[in-house]
């Protein structure tokens, strides 16, 4: 009889585990981020008004009976949630629209545990808007957002910190946002601190931090102290190349570890590297999610060439006004002046011309151009003053007219970026790359090598043709 009790509790034992490995399985592949017809207004030139204890506990007695009516009249989506959910205030609307603006409007998707979604789309699209809504930093205006598990946002530098207390008092006061017990945040607590390489300052008001010591200590905390779910809105932004390609890890190892990441990002090549999944916002709006992520980056880098011609960039209006050197024109030619048509063939000399207006001769300008691949990585940067300064072009008041030279196979077939970039020389900058630089598209197909093994594109970002000799 003890045999069989032994038995029936081995049985039980191996029954419960299994059910366990099955609910474990449910769980990795569970929906924990749901967000359906999202929108987000806001009235232009105007500060929303705070909001009292009384309106909050009135608006949330009327919550239910809003919800009964909308559903009732079918003119209102349902506001209820199983989970964590985010709903809209009651409020009134204005009878003007003219100062009204949708910063995100009907914005639907679903983001499964472990997935790594990056959120691109220009500036003014919404990115920002819809990490902070589901931060619960603001409301939406409508639709409802559904979150299971614990949220860890970095969407500012700092953001959670309080600059009176240390760096070691702020690691647990995050933890605490967090929902996180004392001895969960001293257990990482030492690898926060190393992975920031604060040691020396940890004891010190953050206040004192500088912008770069901020960022490292607030992403050390937000990237350690493993919340279900991870919102990251351009830390790349700020910081040193080494401790980007730190950054860059460590999101990589949070992907691993199978908790869930939405990273916003202008930096394609890291979002083609760390994500799973894109969603591309325009205008607001969700205009796709995919999971081919590099065709959804390669879509929104050639939707840029909208504002531009393709193969030309034209000063309308008073861009850029500034004494040293207002840009006029930016395009393509041969080496004689005359312009290139698109798609331009490799087997010349490619020419980038710069016409810009001098009104006061400054020594310390640079101006110049960066090319950018289809996947938004940097090639090269050049400017005028690349060479030896007895070789320099000298500027003179009036038009000037740069001209410079991309050799001959030296880029691959394919569409470039071309960016022009300058200012005065660690001072400030004018037209900066990857902000509000103008820029046009170069593509080029053909004309790469006159070797007959090389008929097509070849691999590789650049396609330059070397010289070979034997030596023996």
């Amino acid at each position: 009889m003890p045999n069989d009790i032994r038995i029936r509790a081995v049985l039980k034992v191996l029954t419960l585990r299994s059910l366990l490995y099955a609910v474990c399985g449910h769980f990795m592949s569970e929906i924990v981020i749901k967000v359906e017809n999202l929108s987000k207004q806001y009235r232009i030139g105007a500060r929303e008004g705070y909001r009292t204890f009384r309106e909050t506990l009135v608006d949330a007695a009327k919550a239910p009976f809003v919800r009964l009516r909308g559903a009732l009249s079918k003119e209102q989506r349902t506001e209820n949630s199983s989970d964590s959910m985010l709903s809209a205030p009651g409020s009134k609307r204005s009878s003007r629209g003219d100062d009204l603006i949708w910063a995100l409007k009907d914005v639907s998707f679903e983001v499964k545990q472990g997935e790594v979604v990056g959120i691109i789309g220009r500036n003014g699209a919404g990115k920002s808007t819809l990490l902070k809504i589901l931060s619960r930093i603001t409301e939406p205006t409508e639709g409802r957002v559904e979150l299971r598990g614990r949220v860890g946002s970095l969407l500012e530098i700092g953001t959670g910190f309080h600059p009176e207390l240390t760096g070691h008092e702020n690691i647990y006061l995050y933890g605490a946002i967090l929902g996180m017990d004392r001895w969960e945040v001293t257990r990482k607590f030492d690898e926060i601190v190393a992975f920031a390489e604060l040691e020396k300052f940890i004891d010190t008001p953050v206040k004192k931090y500088s912008s770069g010591m901020y960022m490292r200590l607030a992403f050390a905390v937000a990237a350690h102290l493993e919340p279900e779910i991870l919102l990251v809105d351009e830390v790349l932004a700020v910081g040193d190349a080494a401790f980007q390609k730190k950054c860059l890890g460590k999101m990589g190892d949070v992907a691993g570890q199978g908790r869930t990441v939405l990273f916003v990002s202008h930096q394609m090549n890291a979002v083609e590297q760390l994500c799973s999944k894109a969603l591309l916002l325009v205008n607001g709006k969700n205009k796709q999610t995919n999971s081919n992520v590099k065709a959804l980056i390669r879509e929104y880098l050639l939707s840029l060439e909208t504002d531009v011609q393709a193969n030309e960039w034209a000063n309308h209006g008073n861009q850029f006004e500034n004494d040293w050197f207002r840009p006029l024109r930016f395009f393509i030619s041969d080496a004689s002046g005359n312009k290139k048509s698109m798609p331009a063939s490799n087997d010349s000399d490619i020419w980038i011309n710069l016409e810009g207006e001098v009104q006061e001769i400054e020594v310390a300008l640079t101006v110049g151009f960066a090319v950018y691949s289809e996947s938004g990585s940097l090639i090269f940067w050049s400017y005028q003053t690349d060479g030896g300064e007895s070789h320099w072009p000298k500027m003179h008041k009036g038009v000037n007219l740069l001209m410079g030279k991309i050799p001959r196979r030296f880029l691959n077939e394919g569409t470039y970026r071309i960016e022009l970039i300058g200012g005065l020389h660690f001072r400030q900058w004018l037209f900066e790359p990857g902000k509000n630089a103008p820029f046009f598209y170069l593509t080029i197909q053909g004309g790469l090598s006159d070797s007959p093994h090389w008929m097509g594109k070849r691999p590789g970002l650049l396609a330059p043709v070397l010289e070979w000799v034997m030596v023996r």
